[in-house]
């Protein structure tokens, strides 16, 4: 009951996080408004009021959040191993600090009561075993995640300046790698489950897969992402981080193995290069304060999760 009849922007709207924000909290009640810059507003979920938002300009931001009760912030920009350019190593950098600091001046400046905020598990060090939140600043980040690692930290610092300056609640949130329906698959921007499937279901005989496959990673399906952080928001507020993960890593290898079951492609020959950039070996997160405080338990199954995924991805690949 918590979100229903409340106002709740969800900035980056379009997007495959936060469409299925959007479609779990119109579920739920709640007075949804998505937030949309370049992608078009028609292909997405019915029930919605869409504004035409560039998030770098503060007045736009301000619009945005006219009236909003909660924003859920999931506008800005990733970077897979393969599109961090030498050339412009702080683009996507640049782009979270701007559009985060403008939308949080705007919700601050509209009294917005809650503010969901995107943290990442990029800013650990490079543990071996799951880390605890505690953790984060036990020690550098690692060198392949410096400067996204880096900004993550630096914006949880400046959520708790927001927290200490303001009446706004703010809910910080470290997850692991998401994936699920609605996934980016273009293959020159995209993370590794959607890299996967693409090359599954596009090559007959054989596929590279970029490192060694040894790579352990904890991957978190996308309904499991938004139920943890709806909880947060209700529940844990308090501008502490938490970790919203699977809890169980798997390898690359594993992964392949699993893909390539659920698309009946197991003749497929893997050739796995270690040349090729994978970063950290090893990233884990411990999910028990998410579990206890929360309430939070991950219900799909990564074998589940890539069947679903997969599903999706066959049922819509000719207009992705």
């Amino acid at each position: 009951m918590f979100f229903l009849g409340k106002k709740v922007l969800v900035t980056g709207g379009t997007g495959f996080i936060g469409s299925h924000f959007i479609d779990r909290l119109l579920k739920k009640g709640a007075v949804v408004r998505g937030g949309a810059h370049r992608r078009s507003c028609g292909l997405f979920t019915d029930g919605v009021e869409w504004v035409k938002a560039d998030l770098s300009c503060y007045e736009d931001c301000l619009r945005a959040a006219e009236g909003i009760d909660y924003v859920i912030h999931c506008a800005g920009g990733v970077g897979a191993a393969s599109v961090v350019k030498k050339t412009d190593i702080l683009a996507g950098i640049g782009l979270n600090l701007i559009l985060t600091v403008q939308m949080l001046r705007a919700a601050i400046e509209k009294e917005v009561k809650r503010f969901l905020l995107f943290s990442s598990s990029t800013g650990y060090p490079a543990y071996g075993h799951p880390v605890k939140e505690e953790e984060m600043w036990a020690g550098p980040v690692h060198p392949g995640y410096m400067g996204y690692g880096t900004m993550r930290r630096y914006l949880e610092s400046l959520a708790e300046f927001c927290c200490q300056s303001s009446a706004m609640k703010i809910a910080i949130i470290r997850p692991t790698a998401v994936y699920g329906p609605g996934d980016n698959f273009n293959p020159l921007t995209c993370h590794v489950i959607p890299a996967l499937i693409g090359k599954i279901m596009e090559n007959k005989d054989s596929m590279e897969v970029w490192g060694s496959g040894e790579e352990i990673r904890d991957f978190l399906y996308i309904d499991d992402l938004v139920n943890g952080c709806l909880l947060a928001l209700e529940k844990y507020a308090r501008c502490q981080p938490v970790n919203i993960g699977y809890g169980s890593g798997y390898s690359i290898k594993e992964v392949v193995r699993l893909l390539l079951e659920i698309a009946g492609r197991s003749g497929v020959k893997v050739e796995y290069n270690a040349l090729k950039p994978t970063n950290i070996p090893v990233r884990l997160v411990d999910i028990a304060k998410a579990e206890k405080i929360l309430g939070f338990k991950p219900g799909i199954s990564l074998e589940e999760g890539l069947e679903r995924t997969l599903e999706w991805y066959l049922a819509n690949k000719d207009r992705i």
